[in-house]
């Protein structure tokens, strides 16, 4: 017999309601479809993560706050419209974006690619995983714990929840906070980390 599953609307009541678990399962569901949708609009494996934590972030500010949530059973929805926005806004606000005219010689060179094995990229990989790596280690340890958990484990926030016994939203927490000071540390020694 098929387990029934929880409606999305009593989720959201419990965790208004003070149960945190029952964020950490609506998370849990629906993960794969934001972070899908996210990265389809952007294709930047980081700033999807960003964004992604941001959007989750707004949601448990919005839901503790019990303001501008009306439960018509579209929860996913109403997740997915906070991710737009926010995709809409960092674009918006991104000073970095500019626009450049092609000319047929940029046209022409923008198309070559060459995807044959390149063992100076391949160095250079390698020194910035052992950089990273070493920056990683400086950061206190709630933080490496749970970046080396999500990035080199490959484990859902509710994993490092369950794993770590706290709760997503401290799971998410810690991620924002390790995520800023990897930031930091990045920016003050002018590292240059390749995509």
């Amino acid at each position: 017999m098929a387990k029934i599953q929880t409606p999305d609307a009593v989720l959201v009541n419990k965790y208004i309601a003070g149960d945190e678990n029952a964020l950490a399962i609506l998370i849990d569901r629906h993960q794969s479809k934001i972070y899908g949708y996210i990265y389809s609009k952007i294709a930047d494996r980081d700033l999807t993560e960003d964004i992604f934590q941001e959007t989750f972030f707004k949601v448990i500010h919005t839901l503790k706050s019990k303001k501008y949530y009306n439960e018509e059973g579209k929860f996913l929805s109403w997740v997915l419209r906070i991710a737009s926005n926010l995709i809409v806004d960092k674009f918006r606000n991104d000073k970095k974006a500019y626009f450049q005219r092609d000319t047929e010689e940029l046209l022409i060179f923008s198309r070559i690619t060459d995807n044959s094995p390149n063992i100076e990229k391949e160095l250079i990989k390698n020194q910035v995983d052992i950089d990273l790596k070493k920056i990683i280690e400086k950061l206190p340890h709630d933080q490496k714990e749970v970046i080396m958990m999500r990035y080199y484990s490959d484990m859902s926030f509710k994993e490092i929840a369950d794993s770590t016994g706290v709760s997503v939203n401290t799971t998410l927490g810690r991620m924002r906070y390790a995520i800023t000071n990897l930031r930091k540390v990045i920016e003050k020694n002018q590292i240059y980390l390749p995509s």
